[in-house]
């Protein structure tokens, strides 16, 4: 989208089969005020037809195909070479941007240079008003939601821009200065928590945190692995312990059984309740399947232990800030086990 020699964004789209969403993302991307930007998608072995639509009606998006699905992490990686922006900025497919979106994102990182992460206002696309997130909070076992998801946004004081502990991934801005200190995702996750654990490198790399409330995204929410579905339990019940055992300080690693029994007495008394997450479940054969994927992500947890604590020395060979000063950030930001089953 721009001639200048010095491109100043690259928007980074990871797609698996969704060319249904395609268009209105594409579109609003092309509206953007920002004219000094890329969008460089990374198709992740789609057979919807997602590739020829693209190169058709969208030549001037930069496409890197994939042979096959290499999740959010990978796909997000795969494409970080074709960037040549000072800033990456990552967007879900199931997105449609503010025209202004990229112009308040970029004057906030421009104004505050220790800034590593910029995040947005992201709400539902069915309802603007309804917030899926402003930042992330982090529960004191690892797992991880949008920072007021459901709440009203005119309801809330918000300002132009104000700290937080780290943004959702959906449609945030990376300081390539920091992804290339730091890395970008850790594609052992595959998909889920991949943002929570890059963020929490970021902070302990002493990068700050923001967000943008005036930069606006309408997301639909969990269209590729679905709301409720065993696969992403699976993947969030592995993921979020990978991100806890490799960022947390040493103090909450040796409380994460007893929190871990906190929350699964949360969540038993959810899946007993008929109701997770806001989703709705019917029938004892979900019940189970549910409890089975959550095993499943527990048991894979413990089998990837002895790699991520070998990330974990790395990381906290890098970290520029001791540990009870990332667990002031943590309890700062902590969400709470009621917020995390808030529907």
């Amino acid at each position: 989208m721009t001639d200048l020699q010095q491109t100043r964004v690259s928007v980074l789209i990871v797609n698996w089969n969704g060319l249904r969403h395609l268009q209105a993302c594409l579109d609003s991307l092309a509206a953007q005020s920002f004219r000094n930007f890329e969008v460089v998608l990374v198709d992740n072995g789609s057979v919807d037809g997602s590739v020829a639509f693209v190169r058709e009606r969208y030549p001037w998006v930069q496409l890197v195909e994939l042979p096959e699905n290499s999740g959010f992490a990978g796909g997000n990686n795969a494409g970080l070479p074709s960037c040549r922006g000072t800033y990456v900025v990552t967007l879900n497919n199931d997105t449609v941007t503010d025209p202004g979106w990229l112009a308040e994102l970029v004057r906030v990182a421009d104004a505050n240079p220790r800034a590593g992460m910029v995040g947005c206002r992201i709400c539902r696309n069915d309802d603007p008003e309804c917030l899926d997130s402003l930042g992330v909070k982090v529960c004191a076992d690892g797992n991880s939601r949008g920072a007021y998801r459901g709440a009203r946004f005119s309801a809330l004081a918000v300002p132009e821009v104000m700290p937080i502990l780290l943004p959702s991934a959906c449609a945030a801005l990376y300081r390539r200065a920091m992804l290339d200190e730091i890395g970008f995702f850790d594609e052992e996750f595959f998909a889920y928590c991949e943002d929570t654990d890059l963020g929490l490198r970021g902070r302990l790399a002493g990068w700050d945190a923001l967000l943008a409330s005036n930069a606006v995204v309408l997301h639909k929410y969990s269209q590729t692995g679905g709301a409720l579905s065993p696969f992403k339990l699976r993947l969030v019940e592995r993921n979020h312990y990978w991100a806890a055992m490799k960022n947390f300080p040493a103090t909450w690693l040796l409380l994460l059984p007893l929190t871990t029994l906190h929350r699964l007495c949360w969540q038993v008394r959810q899946f007993l309740s008929g109701r997770w997450r806001g989703g709705a479940v019917a029938e004892p054969a979900d019940l189970r399947a549910l409890a089975a994927a959550m095993l499943a992500g527990m048991g894979e947890a413990l089998s990837g232990l002895p790699q991520m604590l070998a990330k974990r020395r790395r990381v906290q060979a890098g970290r520029r800030i001791r540990p009870h000063e990332l667990a002031r950030l943590l309890r700062a930001y902590r969400l709470s086990f009621g917020e995390l089953f808030h529907g």
